[in-house]
This record gives structure tokens, sequence and C-alpha cells, in this order.
């Protein structure tokens, strides 16, 4: 189920991270995008914006981003300003919980600047890493607000 009564969430644990069906997670938000591209397409823009929020609210949302950040994304090592990275499944499990749980309230904060060298190898450029749980909170607003690509 996409979206269990407020306030219960799973009890995640290391086990129970390596164990979700992942499959089935990202069909669930698959089918949320594409209902909401479906309502964008035919102007109904209340059910637009009840789909969102669903979306926002969506247990299986929170899960695929959360994986995206700390699984498959290239820079998953590299902690933000706060020193944290979700590297063990234990930690991934935490991490899911805290940012489902605060994403309602959720205020981004400051960014590391570090600067990395360009390709040359002469000059350096700024890049702003931030923390976990803002990139996966962000990610997951992306995730509802991109473009849809219809199955």
């Amino acid at each position: 189920m996409a979206n269990g009564p407020e306030g219960l969430l799973p009890a995640l644990t290391a086990d129970g991270w390596d164990s979700i069906d992942w499959q089935r997670q990202e069909q669930e938000v698959r089918r949320l995008r594409s209902r909401i591209f479906k309502a964008v397409r035919e102007g109904d823009w209340p059910k637009v914006r009840n789909l969102q929020k669903l979306m926002l609210r969506s247990w299986s949302n929170t899960l695929v981003s959360v994986r995206q950040v700390t699984q498959r994304n290239a820079g998953r090592k590299t902690a933000g300003i706060d020193g944290e990275v979700a590297l063990t499944s234990q930690a991934r499990a935490e991490l899911a919980v805290r940012v489902h749980r605060t994403r309602s309230s959720w205020q981004p904060r400051a960014v590391k600047r570090v600067h990395i060298p360009k390709g040359d190898g002469k000059e350096t450029r700024p890049i702003g890493m931030p923390t976990v749980s803002s990139y996966c909170t962000s990610c997951s607003i992306e995730l509802d607000l991109a473009g849809v690509d219809p199955i």
C-alpha cells in the first residue's frame, strides 16, 4: 500500500531494508506519476494538486528516494555538511523513517561548499553538497514534480 494510516510507519530494520520489494515500490511511484501526468493532460488541476500531495506523503516515494540517494547515486559515499552517509542497510532504514517523519516540517539546511578541480586540472569550481536527509527529501519532491513519461 502506498499510504497507510497517518502516523503509523512500518518498523524498518536492516533486514527489512534488504527484503523490500523494490520493483513493487517503484511501480507504486510510477503509477502515481502516471496519474499525475494524466490529470495534467486533462487540465484537472485540483486532482493534480491532490495527487501531488498524495505522492509527497507516499511511503513508496520515500523509500525510492532514499534508495536513489544512498545506493544508486555516484556521490553516495560523500558526506554533506552534517558528516552523515548512509552506507549500511540499517542506516538507510533509519534515514527512510526519519525522512518520512519530517517530510511536512522539512527545512533545507546549508550546503557544504567544496572546491573541486575542473577538467584542465588548473582551476577549481565550487560544488555544494547537501545533507543526506535534505537530498532525500528533494529527490522525493523531484519524483513528484518531474515530467512523467507515460508507460
